[in-house]
């Protein structure tokens, strides 16, 4: 459903509402092209997968989706229109994106997330979800992620051209993490101890059943992973 925004004829939202069809597994990727991207989890018990408000201008047109399932697991892709051609954008021409993506998921699915923004800002409040893999991408804006709190194996790549990169983690978390910035600060929470050139792990890494593997990367932004 699309709805034409009070004062503009250009910039236009897009409904996104995709059910949840007892999905139990899914991979859901997100392509915002250069706009800001904020994710979080659904509250309100919808049986849905997947929700949220997409802003996009009339000329580009509306975001492209395909749903598949296959093996049990159902296969969600979001992507911009702009992201279906090839551009070029610096990464420092970043954080004033002229549009935005509010998208929530649903916290009793177990799936892989990929975030992708060409150059705004991404947010991602994924306290409550559970997740299996997170790759979250950038080309020049900030990330923000907070992890979720149901822990399970998660493997999560963070990595922005040349803004900054905030990581939050559940207080206990047994956790490995590699750490780096090409000019800016690595900042990591002293529960993790250096044990390698921009590789920080937790006492009990090795010996646990589940924890988290964690890549965080910035061009020219500082890196900073902190508890919560």
């Amino acid at each position: 459903m699309k709805t034409r925004t009070a004062n503009s004829n250009e910039l236009l939202t897009y409904v996104l509402s995709e059910p949840l069809d007892e999905a139990r597994v899914a991979k859901v990727e997100i392509n915002a092209d250069d706009g800001n991207l904020m994710i979080d989890q659904l509250n309100n018990g919808e049986p849905v997968l997947v929700s949220g408000t997409l802003q996009y201008f009339k000329k580009q047109g509306p975001p492209a989706r395909t749903l598949e399932v296959k093996d049990g697991q159902m296969n969600v892709t979001i992507r911009g229109s702009r992201s279906q051609r090839p551009w070029i954008r610096f990464p420092w021409s970043a954080c004033n994106a002229a549009h935005e993506w509010r998208i929530h998921l649903n916290p009793t699915v177990s799936m892989g997330l990929l975030a992708h923004s060409g150059g705004g800002n991404v947010k991602l409040d994924l306290a409550g979800t559970t997740l299996t893999s997170l790759s979250a991408v950038t080309g020049g804006g900030n990330i923000d992620v907070i992890l979720p709190d149901i822990l399970t194996d998660l493997n999560a790549d963070i990595n922005t051209g040349a803004g900054n990169v905030t990581v939050q983690l559940p207080g206990g978390i047994e956790a490995r993490i590699h750490a780096e910035s090409g000019l800016g600060k690595v900042v990591v929470d002293s529960g993790f101890k250096k044990i390698a050139e921009k590789t920080y792990q937790s006492d009990g890494y090795d010996e646990a059943n589940k924890k988290v593997t964690i890549k965080a990367t910035s061009g020219l932004g500082n890196v900073t992973i902190s508890s919560w």
